[in-house]
């Protein structure tokens, strides 16, 4: 059972939207009666459901994530008190309950109790089975997630034919201040409007969005922003950290920031380039699928805005272009610069469509991006450093000249593997160690005869790989490779059998990792 006082990590976001509790109520073959608990001042219309659970444990919070519609029959309903309680600190959103068979009625004093917590209570009537709320709520999930599709994709091509135009900037603001309903600018480094679109907000709101744009845009370390009084502590520390260095460093900024003043809903993310330009977003209510439009404005301005393409920029193109056609990387490597080059590798919960990865490589600063549906690539030049972005999974490889490039490509994936096994957000190549000291291909010929046994099975291979590299934990390395961990005891017992060696022996995992690395 898991630990109730054990500190839990976030729960990643469903892949569908949430469906307002009072969606569900107006469901006339359901039955469902609030009786208690309706939040002010929107009642059932401010309460979102993301999952539905069951449960018929006394104490049901080490079982929830948050958000969800818990139902129950109350067959261990002892303290409904305590019971309502521990829903709100875990976050649920309401509870359902069962008349029977346990219950004729709603106990009153579990209506008392999510009356005094302010947590809604269903009352679930005896012809309606809990699996019919349930798919209620999936079917509710996907009309919703079909519209947002809708919306998205629609917006995608209002702004693509907006970029299309003479003069596409103001036009990709206004299509974008349309789509959202609200107010778009594009502000300057020094915080002046370079253009605008929509209704303005208030004074405050501006305020408020001009604050957000200091927020993601890069400022000296030794320059203390004037309103930095005024800003609110929550957006204070979305602010990113300054590297260890000299005075005056430029401090890590995130690509986005959010705030809230009143009822207007306000964002500000930063555009790629190197300009210093922040996109600024104002709106009166959070529709579905709004962030991913703004993505979609952040990577054509980002474009848009972008500095002349250079000789610099041409040569890599003509790189490109010639690897297209069939030449090799040291073939190209004169035309696609010495570097340093940087690979990133990432995932995100579902699978990263084109949009998703453009806007990934946007927040990173790079136009140069791939995906195969699953992993996104994006290559960075220069030396820079690469920090966790939201919602995303990032395997970051170390600077790269450019003939090494395949060589941090494969150091981009395995970081990528290690980040998912331990559930981390971004994991790093690590440093080569002790394996400088053997000539590489001393070291090659060394592990081709070592791993002879297994070469012919890529999975045992790549098993025996990952289950070493996480100490042989055989539940992270089942994370990592999506397999069972059974899966994972079967090929290492036999990776174990095929090498005629004791796996549980440190100095034969040593041994087996260093030939892993030059396989």
């Amino acid at each position: 059972m898991p630990d109730p006082t054990a500190p839990q990590a976030a729960p990643s976001a469903p892949p569908t939207p949430p469906v307002p509790l009072a969606a569900l109520l107006a469901r006339e073959e359901l039955g469902l009666r609030l009786v208690a608990g309706a939040p002010e001042p929107d009642g059932a219309d401010s309460v979102r459901i993301q999952w539905v659970h069951t449960s018929e444990m006394a104490d049901p919070y080490p079982y929830l994530l948050g958000g969800e519609l818990l139902l129950t029959a109350g067959v261990l309903l002892e303290d409904p008190e305590m019971y309502a309680a521990r829903v709100v600190e875990a976050g649920g959103a309401a509870i359902g309950f069962g008349v029977a068979p346990v219950y004729d009625t709603v106990p009153e004093a579990l209506v008392a109790a999510c009356e005094r917590h302010r947590l809604p209570l269903l009352e679930v009537p005896p012809q309606t089975p809990f699996t019919a709320i349930a798919r209620a709520v999936w079917g509710l999930m996907a009309q919703a997630r079909l519209r947002e599709v809708r919306r998205v994709s629609e917006a995608q091509q209002g702004l693509a034919g907006a970029a299309a135009r003479p003069d596409p900037v103001p036009a990709v603001l206004q299509q974008l201040a349309s789509r959202l309903g609200g107010w778009a600018v594009l502000l300057a480094p020094d915080g002046s409007a370079l253009h605008v679109a929509g209704r303005a907000p208030t004074r405050e709101a501006r305020e408020a969005l001009g604050r957000l744009a200091r927020v993601v845009s890069p400022e000296p370390e030794d320059q203390e922003p004037a309103e930095e009084a005024a800003t609110p502590p929550a957006v204070r520390a979305a602010a990113a950290r300054t590297e260890p260095g000299t005075p005056g460093a430029a401090r890590r900024a995130p690509s986005s920031a959010t705030d809230t003043v009143g009822e207007t809903h306000l964002a500000a993310y930063a555009l790629g380039g190197g300009e210093g330009l922040v996109l600024g977003v104002a709106a009166e209510g959070r529709e579905p699928g709004g962030h991913t439009v703004a993505g979609v404005a952040v990577v054509l301005l980002s474009l848009l805005t972008a500095p002349h393409r250079g000789a610099d920029a041409s040569g890599r193109t003509t790189a490109l272009v010639r690897l297209l056609l069939g030449g090799t990387p040291a073939e190209v490597a004169r035309d696609l610069g010495p570097g340093p080059w940087t690979v990133v590798h990432g995932t995100r919960p579902g699978q990263p469509d084109r949009i998703a990865a453009s806007a990934l490589g946007a927040a990173l600063g790079s136009t140069l991006v791939d995906t195969d549906g699953e992993t996104v690539r994006v290559l960075l030049s220069g030396d820079r450093r690469v920090e966790a972005q939201p919602g995303w999974t990032l395997g970051v490889s170390a600077p790269a000249t450019a003939e090494e490039l395949g060589t941090a490509d494969t150091a981009a994936a395995r970081a990528l593997r290690r980040a998912e096994a331990n559930r981390v957000p971004l994991a790093r190549q690590r440093e080569a160690g002790l394996g400088e000291l053997v000539a590489p291909d001393e070291a090659a010929v060394h592990a081709r005869t070592l791993l002879a046994p297994v070469a012919g099975s890529p999975a045992l291979t790549e098993t025996l790989r990952v289950w070493l590299s996480l100490h042989g934990s055989w539940d992270r390395t089942a994370v990592a490779l999506g397999v069972h961990r059974n899966t994972v005891r079967q090929r290492i017992a036999r990776c174990g059998s095929l090498l005629g060696a004791d796996l549980d022996d440190a100095d034969v995992r040593m041994e087996l990792w260093f030939a892993l690395r030059y396989s």
